[in-house]
């Protein structure tokens, strides 16, 4: 088991910060960081979570942080149907809903979906039951077959581009639930894309190209995440909203809409 020093040196380390950029920005000297990283002064919980702000530790492994040096966890985790997160259950259904006519849903860390609007419906419509099942994951309704892999025109695309946000995401904070999602659908074909020299590093936009009712819909996508939870389930949630990437996929949502 890890000490509470050794994590936070671990972060550091994975922000590319010394213990002098990280000392000053979290004012304090980078004698104290130096103590505690080598496990020569006990922080307080107070000092772990200074630090672990600064380092943008995310909620879950501030927890961890808090363990490891021996204080109780401080950030809750419920599931989001919970009484006491209605108010911002409440918030995510109306992001979704004041996007409509235009696809929107809500995942969490493990791209599991939460929430959908109704404009994602129609692309659910022959989707494998199996695959809806909750916990529906987004990345396997993408790339499976079964799922929405058969409307997608530029699948490559598309399977380049939730490589490389899963590799971000561990970039940002390592996960084994993570890791295993991108074992089983992603790493095989790595390597292909690689050579062909497939990425989405140098583009501004990538559009996701759909076949739905004998129609090319070209659609990009914004994420959306709460600013300040203190919730570990608020904090790992992002909202997807898609938009029409020319006038003639907004044209057919737009008449879909009025059709409703």
């Amino acid at each position: 088991m890890h000490t509470v020093g050794e994590l936070l040196r671990q972060w550091r380390h994975r922000r590319r910060l010394s213990q002098l950029d990280l000392a000053i920005a979290a004012d304090v000297s980078a004698r104290h960081v130096s103590l505690v990283e080598t496990g020569k002064t006990n922080p307080s919980a107070d000092m772990v979570l200074r630090l672990a702000e600064q380092l943008d530790v995310p909620l879950r492994e501030r927890n961890r942080l808090l363990l490891a040096a021996g204080f109780a966890p401080r950030y809750t985790e419920r599931p989001l149907d919970d009484d006491a997160l209605s108010a911002a259950r409440d918030a995510v259904a109306r992001v979704l809903r004041a996007h409509e006519p235009y696809p929107a849903l809500a995942f969490d860390r493990r791209w599991n979906i939460v929430m959908t609007n109704r404009a994602v419906e129609p692309f659910f419509a022959d989707v494998d039951p199996d695959l809806l099942r909750p916990p529906a994951n987004l990345v396997r309704l993408g790339l499976d077959p079964r799922g929405l892999a058969s409307l997608v025109v530029n699948l490559e695309d598309v399977r380049v581009m939730f490589r490389t946000r899963i590799r971000r995401q561990l970039a940002v904070a390592p996960s084994a639930e993570l890791t295993a999602l991108y074992e089983e659908l992603l790493a095989s074909t790595a390597g292909e894309a690689e050579a062909a020299g497939r990425s989405v590093a140098s583009d501004v936009v990538i559009p996701m190209v759909l076949r739905l009712g004998g129609r090319e819909l070209s659609l990009f996508s914004t994420i959306t995440t709460f600013g300040t939870p203190m919730d570990l389930t608020l904090d790992e949630i992002a909202v997807e909203s898609y938009y029409p990437a020319d006038a003639e996929s907004a044209a057919y949502f737009e008449k879909s809409d009025g059709d409703a």
